[in-house]
């Protein structure tokens, strides 16, 4: 009798143990076997990649009618615009204006924080570049349009911006490559982002949960994702999404040259895919603009000049030259 109850006790242990091994799988491993995860991996942008005056290829080059050689205006941008600004100097500015800390870039400098102070070039990305346009650390930045806290921080400091429109850009939609989805509407993404729509087959896709990836608050892409919504607010994210298949969002540029990972592919939207032809017929649904923005009580000489260049037909050259659609 007392060994049928040893035997009885060690079959329960044995049977709590598969049953709870068994709840793991069909819970998490099932879903996260093929669960189109890393849509929105993060990845830094290689600055060291676009420094002017290094002969780097991925800065175009053209025979340009405007030389600056003192008084150069500081440039600052986002990390999608990177390329835009640093052309503008490699074409326009004196070579040696371009400075580090150490004598040498970093490697490590993917947030700007081995640039000199008095570097002409500096790469702040969008979170600390508007304060430092508002603060007159930076005499140009580059971006897309400010957040509500953006804007409410230059009025606070009594500083009136100005933004100039000097290029266009599709606002994008990721997943991963293995998910089948290719296509969505604007209604849909707005479904999915508030909550509405919580798994892929309410959307012409498998039987998975959706991961809504969102990006942090004050970023351009989140400040652009957040217009898109327009009345339609953010829903809060199931517990269980991480074990879903992941959808993301960012500018078209910055994640199919810049940070290009090829595990990932861009959705079309609305039936229409966001290709540089589409960006300038206007059929792409979602388009940008990016700007470039300074005080408007910035003295410097060289200012204006260097905005009317990025405006004339060879400004525009660079802003296309770079991968993106000029505002003309």
């Amino acid at each position: 009798m007392k060994l049928l109850k040893q035997i009885l006790s060690l079959f329960l242990v044995v049977l709590i143990f598969a049953l709870y091994n068994l709840s793991i799988y069909a819970l998490l491993t099932r879903r996260l076997a093929n669960n189109f995860g890393g849509a929105n991996s993060a990845k830094m942008v290689d600055v060291g990649a676009y420094l002017p005056h290094t002969d780097s290829p991925n800065l175009p080059h053209i025979d340009s009618g405007l030389k600056l050689t003192d008084d150069l205006p500081v440039l600052d941008g986002a990390a999608a615009l990177v390329p835009v600004y640093a052309a503008i100097i490699d074409n326009v500015y004196p070579a040696g204006c371009v400075t580090f800390e150490g004598g040498k870039f970093s490697d490590d400098n993917f947030y700007g924080e081995n640039f000199a102070p008095d570097s002409k070039m500096q790469y702040k990305n969008t979170l600390r570049g508007y304060t430092a346009i508002v603060d007159g650390d930076t005499d140009i930045f580059f971006s897309a349009a400010p957040s509500a806290e953006q804007k409410a921080y230059a009025e606070e400091k009594g500083v009136t911006l100005c933004y100039v429109p000097v290029g266009l850009e599709a606002f994008i939609f990721f997943v991963n490559s293995k998910n089948p989805v290719d296509n969505l509407t604007a209604d849909q993404v707005r479904k999915i982002y508030s909550g509405e729509y919580t798994n892929w087959s309410q959307v012409g896709g498998p039987n998975r949960i959706i991961n809504p990836v969102t990006r942090l608050k004050g970023s351009g892409s989140q400040t652009t994702m957040e217009k898109f919504m327009g009345d339609v607010p953010f829903g809060r994210k199931s517990p269980f999404a991480i074990a879903g298949g992941s959808i993301g969002y960012s500018f078209r540029y910055y994640f199919e040259t810049m940070v290009g990972n090829r595990s990932v592919k861009m959705l079309s939207l609305s039936g229409v895919y966001p290709s540089a032809e589409n960006i300038k017929n206007g059929s792409y649904p979602v388009v940008a603009q990016f700007f470039a923005i300074y005080r408007e009580d910035n003295t410097n000489p060289n200012l204006q000049p260097l905005i009317d260049w990025i405006l004339s037909a060879q400004g525009q050259e660079i802003i296309e030259k770079t991968g993106y659609v000029p505002i003309n």
